[in-house]
């Protein structure tokens, strides 16, 4: 099941902090992640929709919150139980959504209307989404949304320069107002706390301040509707009441005397503008906190400011990169300010009085081609076409370090055994060695003419370096120890496109597009010992986990399994058909004919190694059993069609007689695209074209607790795991097994009956229950009578409890006891358990970790202390042994 969304942090959209400001919703292509900053950890929900999601709607409770792509289909999702509730679709790109203040009603705005619907889940409705009324007032596009504190009125910021102030109920003296005084498009508009006076900021970097005559007490309901009928000069309104539609207004720009009489009034107080550094620097995104009067502003060229109102005192003027800033959100209590560079995929989150960033994350620039897992898996690294080495936390999914040293794009990253050392190869020609402890580049290895380096591999024990080139077809072995080149392996007549060392041996192998993959025997001589020949050219090479299987990947979309000690072909699996490719915009075949030319890139088995997960230029990864040779489940990557190659057939609607849609840049015009100017004005950026990235995996790895895997794809670095979701999975369950029965025989001190009666329930609530009921000095009775069975199941449970309990010592009495007792029988199903012990490893190390941290620093700070009253002391004394000194002299003077 998926897990979660790691090396993606913003794509586009606007970003929302939550109800309490300590988390940040973040829209990353077509799925959100949820940023938990008091807790340092990301989340991204299980559910997507079908195209990049544009705009973000939160209800004022935290509870639900409505998601719209680039089409305008809608999702309406509890942030509680993280599912879908509702499918929606408004028929055209909606700009902006937003709740109003008591949570009864919603605003979205799209094309030059306004849409007002009944919140869901506040009356009790048949349909979720019920139009309640419908605004028309500007004659372009509407782009912003903002509410009075108390839902009676909103305004909505337009294209045509204009905003305009409507009433959420027919009030008699505010039906509409419409505001001009600017020159560009309106970015955002803002109510100032508990009033009607308005705040307008526009694209030139123009801020207007609106004051209105009238309080919000002030507002006057509309007489009853037979009253209302008389004196209504606009037109029968009560006509659309009946119809599903909803109720209509219509704005006018220019009303006239008679229908302003007696109506709220707006007047231009001041207007301010930004410095402007640049004609190319416009004002893209605003944000304005009611309570402590802060505005924030973001431009074009990445310099954001912080402005005091209604007086415009600048507080901040500052720089996060030379990107356009797309969008900025306060928290609820105006310290925290997030800003959102899609064209960097960059989000920030910063504490402006403190002037510090509370987060900092970068996804890659360009897509991710390698990952790795580390030995523990704990963390994990992905190299980029972007040069960067990124290695990120799976249990927080924060990338923690960032190596820039590479000057082109990385092929290859990989783990030593030791899990403190990451090697990556690069196009740059060199290979380099990242030290986990100091954060650097500590070895460079580099061959004796420029190559450019496709794959890489290291040895079991971490002391031999490989990496296969490119260009001369020729395999370079270095020492880690010295960071010598060993030797050159030639042979291959063509790139080598994959290596990889025998886990239990010091052999390699060697693959590549001569047709040929080649083992090498590290020790007995630096030759070729072994070379198996096949029919197309290959592609990847994999050994499984025990060394005595080796699982190739070849271009006519074949795996082929070999046992190399005695070079012999043990099976192969037809893999063309269910990689299954979709077809790209600009195709002239099928899908289906286009597959017959495709073929698996990246192949990796499972750590127990009974199947093998392969995936290529496909949305698919495909997961083999390697002993039946059938495919067990074919896993869809992504869903979003805003990639390329994801459709099966091609959408006649996008055909036309000149050829397809996909080859007229649709961009221009749009606000990331070429603003079209008037004829001999240059604006914008002419060369800018509209690019719709291809799906594809480039690479997959299986963690070494074998609970979940990763793969890197357009999308971002996607982990799958077991652990995702509660699942009920009893087992061996009978009829007297019941909670009340379990609580039963633990209130009778039969504490090993319990814990087995809670495993065969499988509920983990009542597992954790029933060990944490165990004294600590019954353990060990309760593990040494605890059947082999359920000491696989304990040694789980206790990998996962160690991740979140804080009852450290007690479940590491658990684990030494287990471990002591058990260890002979365990070690004969080592294979097997094998992803259980680095679990369980994984979990242990990383308290091990943040102890011997606290620790270092208590030694330090009681050294300190030491040290200080010790200096104290001696300083006391050299005072008193200087006054008794003065007292001798005094006594020899008086007796002279």
């Amino acid at each position: 099941q998926f897990s979660g969304l790691l090396g993606t942090v913003y794509r586009r959209g606007n970003l929302s902090f939550t109800r309490d400001g300590s988390s940040l919703i973040s829209p990353v292509g077509n799925r959100i992640s949820v940023f938990d900053l008091k807790n340092n950890k990301c989340e991204t929900l299980p559910l997507a929709t079908r195209l990049n999601i544009v705009c973000v709607g939160l209800s004022p409770d935290g509870s639900l919150a409505i998601l719209i792509d680039e089409e305008g289909a809608a999702l309406l999702v509890s942030l509680i139980g993280k599912c879908v509730i509702h499918h929606f679709y408004f028929h055209k790109p909606v700009h902006s959504v937003s709740f109003s203040p008591d949570g009864k009603k919603f605003v979205i705005t799209k094309d030059n209307v306004a849409l007002m619907y009944h919140a869901p889940g506040k009356k009790r409705e048949f349909n979720a989404f019920v139009l309640d009324k419908t605004y028309y007032g500007p004659y372009d596009e509407t782009t912003c949304i903002d509410w009075t504190d108390d839902s009676k009125c909103f305004a909505v910021g337009s294209k045509d320069m204009s905003t305009w102030v409507f009433g959420a109920e027919r009030w008699a003296n505010l039906i509409y107002y419409s505001l001009g005084g600017h020159k560009d498009i309106i970015v955002a508009c803002f109510f100032e706390e508990n009033s009607l006076d308005l705040y307008t900021v526009s694209q030139d970097a123009a801020l207007c301040v609106w004051q209105c005559d009238t309080e919000l007490d002030g507002l006057k309901p509309m007489p009853p509707k037979d009253a209302a009928k008389e004196k209504n000069a606009e037109g029968d309104d009560e006509e659309f009441l009946e119809e599903p539609k909803g109720e209509e207004i219509h704005g006018k720009a220019n009303p006239n005397e008679q229908e302003t009489r007696n109506k709220v009034k707006y007047s231009r107080v001041a207007k301010y503008f930004f410095n402007k550094e640049g004609d190319f620097n416009n004002l893209t995104s605003a944000a304005y906190h009611k309570k402590t009067h802060l505005l924030v502003t973001g431009f074009a060229s990445g310099i954001f400011h912080l402005h005091e109102l209604p007086d415009f005192n600048l507080i901040h003027s500052l720089s996060i990169s030379d990107q356009r800033i797309a969008s900025i959100s306060i928290n609820c209590t105006g310290d925290w300010i997030a800003f959102g560079c899609s064209g960097l995929g960059q989000l920030l989150v910063w504490e402006w009085q403190s002037e510090s960033y509370v987060l900092k994350q970068q996804g890659h620039f360009n897509s991710m081609v390698s990952l790795a897992y580390s030995p523990d898996g704990q963390y994990i690294a992905t190299g980029g076409e972007d040069g960067k080495v990124k290695v990120w936390n799976t249990s927080s999914s924060f990338c923690f370090v960032t190596f820039t040293e590479h000057n082109s794009g990385v092929t290859a990253v990989t783990f030593t055994s030791s899990g403190y050392v990451i090697l990556s190869a690069s196009l740059d020609g060199t290979v380099r060695a990242f030290d986990l402890h100091r954060y650097r580049n500590f070895r460079t290895f580099t061959s004796p003419r420029p190559s450019q380096f496709s794959c890489l591999a290291v040895d079991s024990s971490g002391e031999i370096v490989s990496a296969g080139s490119q260009d001369s077809f020729e395999i370079f072995i270095w020492s880690m120890q010295s960071g010598r080149l060993l030797d050159v392996l030639s042979g291959h007549e063509g790139p080598i496109s994959s290596l990889s060392f025998n886990p239990m041996k010091c052999a390699l192998a060697s693959a590549s597009w001569d047709k040929t993959v080649k083992l090498w025997d590290m020790l007995d001589s630096w030759r070729t010992k072994e070379t198996l020949i096949l029919n197309s050219d290959v592609l990847v090479v994999a050994f499984r986990p025990d060394g005595k299987e080796l699982a190739v990947a070849t271009l006519n979309g074949q795996i082929t399994f070999w046992d190399h000690e005695n070079a012999v072909q043990t099976g192969s699996i037809e893999g063309r058909h269910d990689l299954q490719m979709g077809r790209k915009e600009l195709d002239k075949i099928t899908a289906k004919q286009a597959a017959k030319g495709k073929s698996f890139t990246t192949l990796c088995y499972s750590a127990d190694g009974q199947s093998i997960l392969a995936g290529g230029l496909s949305k698919f990864v495909c997961i083999y059993n390697v002993k039946e040779q059938i495919l067990m489940k074919k896993i869809e990557i992504s869903c979003n069609f805003s990639l390329d190659a994801m459709e099966e057939y091609l959408d006649r609607r996008k055909m036309t007689e000149f050829g397809s849609m996909a080859l007229i840049d649709e961009g221009a015009g749009d606000e990331d695209g070429v603003a079209i100017p008037l004829p001999g004005v240059k604006r914008g950026d002419m060369s800018y074209r509209h690019f719709k990235p291809e799906i594809r995996v480039t690479c997959l790895r299986f963690s070494p607790t074998g609970r979940s895997w990763a793969a890197t794809t357009t999308e971002g670095l996607l982990i799958y795991s077991l652990d995702s979701g509660l699942i009920f999975d009893p087992f061996d369950l009978d009829i007297d097994v019941t909670p009340s029965n379990i609580h039963k025989t633990l209130r009778q001190k039969e504490y090993t009956m319990a814990i087995i009666m809670a495993f065969k329930l499988n509920e983990k609530k009542l597992i954790q229950e029933v060990i944490e009921a165990v004294p600590s000095n019954e353990v060990d009775v309760v593990c040494s009578s605890l059947p082999d069975l359920y000491v696989e199941k304990v040694l789980e449970f206790l990998a996962s409890a160690f991740e979140t309990s804080c009852h450290l010592e007690f479940y590491l009495i658990w684990a030494n006891k287990l471990l002591m007792l058990h260890g002979q029988k365990l070690k004969t199903r080592s294979m097997k358990l094998l992803p259980v012990i680095q679990f369980l490893q994984k979990s242990i190390q990383r308290h091990f970790e943040d102890v011997s941290k606290l620790c270092e620093w208590n030694i330090y700070n009681i050294k300190y202390a030491l040290a200080i009253s010790q200096q104290r002391g001696m300083k006391r004394l050299a005072e008193e042994t200087s006054v008794d000194e003065d007292d001798l002299d005094s006594d020899s003077d008086y007796l002279m």
